[in-house]
Order: C-alpha cells, then sequence, then structure tokens
C-alpha cells in the first residue's frame, strides 16, 4: 500500500498541491509524478476516460510517489471502489448535497468499522496480493482520503452536517459548478461564490476537517488560502500546455517577427 503523500502533508500542517490532468497519455501522467506535486485529479465525471484507461494513467502515476485523485459520477458508488483497488489514494465525490449522501460515499470507500467497502486484495492498490487481507484493509483505510465536494446553492446550508460525518476528510468547494448553479457560469471569482467558498471553509474548520477548492491563478490561490486551504488543484494540464505554447509564439513575434497570421 503506497503511502500517500497528501495525507503527509496534512500531517505536517502543509499545503497539498495538485493539478487536474485531462490528457489521457501516460506519459503525462508520468511526468507529473515526478515534478514534486502532492497529487493529480483524474475526473471520470465529464471526461470521456473508461475505468480501462484510468487503470493506465493511475500505473503511470507509480513511477513517481505522486498520489491520484479520481473523480467518479455522482452516485457512482461501486465506481470508488474500483478507482480505489487501481491506485487512487483520494476519491473526489461531486455534487454531495446532504449528510445521508456523504455517509453512503464513506460506506463504499472504507473498510470495515469505517465502512463496509467490498474486499477484493489482489489488484494495484495491494500490490497485487502482496499484503495480508488484515494489514491491507487497514494501510487502505489509513491511506486513502476522501474529499466531498460541494457544488451547488442546495448543498450550503449542509456543509457542516457533511463535515462532520466520520470518514470525511475534507470539503471541496466546486467553484465551477457553483457559478453555473448560481446563474454566473465561469465567473468563480464573483464575490458571492467566494462567500459561498468561505462558507464552506468555515464548516470544514468547525469540524476538524480539510478545506479544500480548484484555482486558477496565484492570487486566487493566495485567497483560498487565507481562508484555509490545505488542498487545492492548480488549473489543469491543458491550460499550461496551451499558455506555454502561446508564450513560445509571443516570443518569436517579439524577437524575430514571426507570425501566426499569414
Amino acid at each position: 500500500m503506497r503511502k500517500s503523500k497528501v495525507i503527509e502533508a496534512w500531517n505536517q500542517d502543509k499545503l497539498a498541491l495538485g493539478t487536474l490532468v485531462k490528457s489521457v497519455d501516460p506519459i503525462h501522467i508520468e511526468i507529473l509524478s515526478q515534478t514534486g506535486l502532492d497529487f493529480i485529479w483524474i475526473d471520470l465525471e465529464h471526461s470521456d476516460k473508461s475505468m480501462e484507461t484510468y487503470s493506465q494513467l493511475a500505473r503511470a502515476a507509480r513511477v513517481g510517489s505522486i498520489d491520484i485523485l479520481a473523480r467518479p459520477a455522482r452516485w457512482e458508488y461501486m465506481r470508488m471502489g474500483r478507482m480505489l483497488e487501481a491506485g487512487a489514494s483520494g476519491i473526489l465525490y461531486p455534487r454531495c448535497e446532504s449528510a445521508d449522501e456523504a455517509r453512503e460515499v464513506i460506506k463504499w470507500s472504507k473498510f470495515h468499522p469505517l465502512g463496509e467497502r467490498g474486499f477484493d486484495g489482489g489488484s494495484a492498490d495491494n500490490n497485487y496480493g502482496q499484503y495480508t487481507a488484515g494489514d491491507y484493509t487497514q494501510k487502505a483505510n489509513n491511506e486513502t482520503w476522501i474529499a466531498i465536494q460541494i457544488e451547488s446553492p442546495r448543498a450550503i446550508p449542509h456543509a457542516e452536517a457533511i463535515a462532520e460525518i466520520e470518514g470525511v476528510d475534507c470539503l471541496f468547494f466546486g467553484p465551477g459548478d457553483y457559478s453555473a448553479l448560481s446563474g454566473m457560469a465561469g465567473l468563480v471569482k464573483d464575490r458571492s461564490v467566494l462567500q459561498a467558498a468561505g462558507v464552506v471553509a468555515n464548516a470544514a474548520a468547525k469540524a476538524g476537517k480539510k478545506f479544500g477548492t480548484l484555482v486558477f491563478d496565484i492570487e486566487h490561490s493566495k485567497y483560498m488560502q487565507d481562508l484555509g486551504a490545505e488542498l487545492l488543484v492548480h488549473s489543469a494540464d491543458m491550460e499550461f500546455y496551451k499558455h506555454a505554447y502561446k508564450q513560445l509564439i509571443a516570443e518569436y513575434e517579439t524577437h524575430f517577427g514571426y507570425s501566426t497570421i499569414k
């Protein structure tokens, strides 16, 4: 069972930093696994990734020491077990709107006594049967972490109750869905969206849990860290990819008069 870099960071009162990976090429995961990031987020809620593709990406991450944060779609409780077996250290559960729903997440993602996760023991997360059943289930409970997403105005009043559920490690505010469901799609820095993030942060702190969210630049990151964020997803691989090549084109235009317009 791999040691979780995120849990290690949290135990040292440090920020856990990661990014969203949309690429399905394992090479990108291999590279990122060795950069010093704490985790990479692989999303199966919105993307067209299959479980087989996901398992190949999770395998590539084992080149380094990085955590995989895997997101299923809402109510896909059974899929969470397969994500963990393939090597996820964290589960990011979307659009949670009640404490009862959060309990179901823990039920399916944690072994006894915290939950009722189904037992395999011969998959990647147990090094294909390396550890005894007792050691495996204990290590799995200790080295996996569960982040519950608060993403809608309806969920905000339930944030404290969700945070209090045993087994929930982190409340994760989703600014994209929250802004869209508030009729302000994309306005992730609108005052009302930032205020909602603050409510979620306070709910997490009150329950002694971690607060996390998605950020898009350093200023945004500082704001969320000031709220108490200890888990940050900073943008996505495709955004960095586009930015790097746009910067390259701009440098060629400046130094050599190169233009993409022919």
